[in-house]
């Protein structure tokens, strides 16, 4: 197991559209491995592989840290490879999310409060379920990540264009994280 680096707002990585796993190999689960361990030594919930440099579709969850005022969140612990969200919801829910590749950072985003995803397991088995409330919204955050986006792509232009300096400050590396991160910034200098 390894603590891997967290890639920030900037580098290349997060913008691409990440590509499908072939097959889950001994190196595909040390990567999910890894995952985890870096999840859970940087306090989040989710983490995409493009977030540890891996350009691939492929993300994990842990939402317990929600359970408290989510109860649904209890126990929820997935594996996600070449997950396709096939339905979502007209109903929308607002919430205050924050990501690990955006440090120090929290602002409102309006997702559908249910969807239906399409997914394969750790043991590369597929599998089709629903979800709704807390559950839904970080699956829908991490997929993002699978898409080239983070959260900010997702409020409104002008509140962006207020954030710019913030995320400027990140990709720059100028922001307090306590765990292992890569800003695009200073690797160019």
């Amino acid at each position: 197991m390894a603590i891997r680096e967290v890639r920030t707002i900037g580098d290349e990585v997060l913008g691409k559209i990440s590509k499908p796993v072939k097959e889950v190999n001994e190196r595909t689960l040390q990567i999910i491995e890894d995952m985890f361990e870096t999840m859970y030594h940087s306090e989040g919930v989710g983490l995409a592989a493009p977030q540890i440099n891996k350009s691939i579709r492929l993300f994990v969850i842990d939402a317990d840290p929600f359970q408290e005022t989510y109860p649904e969140a209890k126990g929820f612990k997935k594996v996600f490879i070449n997950p396709e969200i096939v339905e979502v919801s007209e109903e929308k829910w607002t919430f205050r999310e924050g990501c690990l590749s955006l440090p120090d950072m929290n602002e409102d985003v309006e997702r559908p409060s249910k969807i239906t995803i399409n997914y394969l397991d750790e043991n590369f088995v597929e599998h089709e379920e629903e979800y709704d409330g807390i559950c839904a919204r970080v699956i829908q955050h991490e997929f993002d990540h699978l898409e080239g986006k983070v959260y900010v792509d997702r409020v409104a232009p002008m509140r962006k264009m207020m954030l710019k300096n913030k995320l400027r400050n990140i990709s720059e590396g100028n922001v307090y994280v306590d765990y292992k991160m890569i800003f695009p910034a200073k690797r160019r200098r």
